[in-house]
């Protein structure tokens, strides 16, 4: 199955493509990212990652920008050239190229980078039986140091290192708070609550990633009758509720099944949890086709 990027207007197999060394985004993580996902030949949620992606771009001052529709249509060329059914999309935007952390200095000309490739965040058998969660000694990034809402490249160095640190305890997932010790958000997911049928997700300002499928839940669950508050919690929170699971583009829907060796409910995913699971698997089905002949020049 050929793994294929697109790289300002390049196509070439994953393992052959490089990036510029002064790439501002290799120098300083000055760039952006999404995770898209692809089902059954259809892409999940692509115009709300392209609108996220350019709000960022907005808020980050990034000039020359191509256009949401050009964006759009390479995604799905190289969807179509991939000849994957399924598969995880990568798009990077960075600011441009050269040394010197002043943009002023530097090629303002964005990069941008599809790459369409497979990733599975978590073992076939941690859906069936749930996550096991520590507490990690990193916090959330504050919004006013770089807002959550930015899916910057630059803002993951923590979560990387808070996902070292559940991985030194044997956890599948660590959990971040913010600087107020409220829940803010997993390393790579979002987080939900579930007491006495009542769904309860972070705020979103306590400092978490605004997720795509962390939204689709939200939405789902409310369509299927379910309260769903966004609020501010505790870890206390955790370890009163009935059920918790985690969400995320590359995670999709996870059960949490324990947090720091102490067990949620029954220390199995719940029954909510598994229906919002199933509707939500229902709504995959759907999305952007991929064209059966290219329709953008790449």
């Amino acid at each position: 199955m050929p793994k294929l990027v697109w790289l300002n207007g390049v196509v070439s197999p994953l393992e052959s493509a490089t990036v510029h060394v002064s790439d501002h985004a290799h120098l300083y993580g000055d760039g952006l990212f999404e995770g898209i996902r692809m089902y059954s030949k259809k892409v999940f949620k692509l115009d709300e990652h392209i609108a996220r992606l350019f709000h960022g771009a907005k808020h980050m001052g990034f000039e020359q920008m191509p256009t949401a529709e050009y964006v759009k249509g390479v995604i799905l060329d190289m969807c179509a050239k991939s000849e994957f059914d399924d598969a995880y999309i990568r798009v990077n935007l960075t600011r441009g190229t050269g040394l010197g952390l002043d943009p002023k200095n530097i090629d303002r000309k964005p990069n941008l980078m599809v790459m369409v490739n497979s990733l599975a965040l978590y073992r076939p058998e941690d859906y069936e039986v749930g996550l096991h969660v520590v507490s990690t000694s990193y916090r959330v990034i504050p919004a006013d140091a770089l807002d959550p809402r930015i899916k910057c490249i630059g803002r993951y160095a923590s979560n990387i290192m808070a996902k070292a640190e559940a991985n030194s305890k044997g956890a599948g997932e660590g959990l971040m708070l913010n600087h107020q010790g409220n829940i803010a958000e997993c390393t790579g997911d979002n987080i939900f609550l579930i007491k006495d049928g009542v769904i309860r997700t972070p705020h979103p300002s306590s400092g978490i990633l605004c997720g795509i499928t962390r939204q689709t839940v939200i939405d789902t669950a409310r369509d299927a009758g379910y309260p769903v508050e966004e609020t501010f919690l505790t870890t206390f929170d955790i370890h009163a509720c009935d059920e918790a699971f985690l969400t995320g583009t590359a995670a999709e829907i996870i059960a949490m099944v324990s947090l720091d060796g102490r067990p949620i409910g029954d220390g199995k995913p719940g029954k909510i949890t598994q229906h919002v699971t199933e509707i939500f698997r229902q709504q995959t089905k759907g999305g952007t086709p991929i064209p059966v002949v290219a329709g953008t020049s790449v």
